[in-house]
């Protein structure tokens, strides 16, 4: 379960973007995305249960996982969004009925609601998991790293890496298993992993989803919203909170589940995003029926 390839790529506006498709091309599209500091391997055990039932597509924002990194690349939640809109694009989602259905963690989350809010991007129905959307956010230790990148980037290689393995453990409650562990750490190490690490939260800031989050009311589709009870980068109260300002979204606390809730409860998140997802079929067949 720890092997996870992405074997195509896409020239974005900033950077390649490697991403890989699961599933028949003729099922329903679902898009996933990831957060920070992860990559779509947090994503393979549902993508893979999805992928029964649907086209899932997986990719790697740029600046994270084996898509492209640069020194002077726009990593920043803006310009991902703007690249989840190329993409969508260029997977043939943006126009006519096929409106992807997409499911996204972390950033993910603000990537996908910009997109939506400010570039025009579609979707059939919209799961947020553990979303950054509402202010203030971003803890005290996120925050200096940010401040203090440069510095930071040259930390000694194994204080670097010492460092992001106790910043990637504290995102899941369970703890996470070792091989899973080495491989989110090795993403962030060696020579344009470690400045990278610290780019890309240096170029996160909070104005990202102030610009948006007094629009949220304007979300016109089925909007789900899980969250881990154990969440403790970004507690379930906000779950909560953001759920009151979306128009008839539904909450799903998970239990025993901390913020990186792909880890923590995988079952338990793929039986809450295949539901959600079956009643988008559900209802699509009605309209087809009474057409």
């Amino acid at each position: 379960m720890t092997a996870w390839m992405l074997d195509r790529t896409f020239p974005s506006s900033s950077g390649a973007v490697r991403w890989a498709e699961l599933g028949s091309p003729e099922l329903p599209p679902v898009v996933l995305l990831h957060g920070t500091p992860f990559s779509s391997y947090v994503w393979r055990a549902v993508a893979r249960a999805l992928a029964q039932d649907h086209r899932v597509l997986v990719w790697d924002m740029p600046g994270y996982g084996a898509s492209e990194r640069s020194p002077d690349q726009d990593v920043s939640l803006a310009a991902q969004a703007r690249v989840f809109t190329e993409l969508l694009g260029h997977w043939g989602l943006d126009r006519g009925p096929a409106a992807p259905r997409v499911v996204a963690h972390d950033f993910g989350g603000c990537v996908a609601l910009r997109a939506y809010l400010l570039h025009g991007a579609r979707y059939e129905r919209l799961a947020l998991v553990d979303p950054v959307a509402l202010a203030p956010w971003g803890s005290p230790a996120y925050r200096l790293l940010g401040r203090h990148g440069e510095v930071f980037g040259r930390l000694p290689a194994a204080l670097h890496r010492a460092l992001v393995r106790e910043y990637l453990s504290s995102g899941s409650h369970r703890g996470l298993a070792p091989d899973v562990l080495d491989r989110l750490t090795d993403d962030w190490c060696g020579a344009d992993g470690q400045p990278a690490f610290y780019r890309q939260i240096e170029q996160n800031d909070q104005r990202f989803t102030d610009e948006i989050q007094d629009r949220y009311g304007e979300l016109e589709l089925p909007v789900l919203i899980c969250w881990g009870e154990e969440d403790s980068w970004i507690p379930p109260a906000r779950g909560r909170e953001l759920a009151a300002l979306i128009p008839g979204a539904e909450l799903r606390l998970l239990a025993g589940a901390g913020h990186l809730v792909q880890e923590d409860a995988p079952a338990e998140l793929t039986a809450a995003v295949a539901r959600f997802l079956a009643e988008g079929r559900t209802a699509a067949a009605r309209t087809a029926t009474a057409s």
